[in-house]
């Protein structure tokens, strides 16, 4: 029988969650004690190629049970990244809803140690020296990472790229020589008409 990994998994961000108590204490900071913690998707973003989402909070009045709930990304699996994301959701479900990425979460954020743009803080070195030995203890993750160019079970197969059409329009008449291309190479330079010597353009 596999090894079933996702309760551990779980298990392990819980802890890790206890374990930045009291890093948040010492900032001035008390997090909630209805605080859960999962490995899932966002609501968006969860595999976009730019600014993808590594976690998101949803604040404890969303709740049936009036509990904060975390999600960290699928994506992630790399130790540290992992708790400089759960830190920065921690803010979130700390400060409560009303502060974005704003001033009072700035405040809280950098007192914990988080730098960089408040909408994708990491970790500074003040953060990770501290952070460190809470990871050593605490062994493996339980988890490898997601994405790249999987899919998801039963959804429609991706489409390879989409292949422009170009053609010849000598003297503005379309000559019928077309080629299909991606817009990667149209945008490089547009192929050359055999017949007339001329480039050709996309067909509108």
């Amino acid at each position: 029988m596999a090894k079933i990994t996702q309760a551990k998994r779980e298990a392990w961000l819980a802890r890790l969650t206890d374990r930045l108590r009291p890093h948040f204490l010492a900032a001035g900071y008390t997090v909630p004690d209805k605080v859960r913690v999962s490995c899932g998707w966002p609501s968006k973003g969860g595999l976009a190629p730019l600014r993808r989402v590594g976690g998101q909070c949803w604040y404890a009045d969303n709740s049936a049970d009036n509990t904060a709930e975390i999600f960290i990304s699928p994506t992630v699996d790399d130790v540290m990244d992992v708790a400089h994301i759960l830190a920065h959701e921690l803010v979130h479900a700390t400060l409560g809803p009303g502060y974005g990425h704003g001033p009072v979460f700035r405040k809280c954020a950098t007192a914990i140690g988080l730098e960089g743009p408040m909408r994708s803080t990491v970790a500074s070195e003040a953060f990770k020296r501290a952070v460190q030995p809470m990871l050593n203890r605490m062994g493996d993750y339980g988890h490898a990472s997601l994405g790249g160019d999987a899919q998801v079970a039963g959804a429609p197969k991706k489409q390879a790229a989409r292949l422009l059409k170009v053609i010849c329009r000598h003297r503005g008449d379309e000559c019928g020589y077309t080629v299909r291309i991606t817009r990667k190479w149209l945008d490089a330079g547009a192929p050359i008409c055999p017949l007339h010597d001329e480039p050709m353009m996309e067909a509108v």
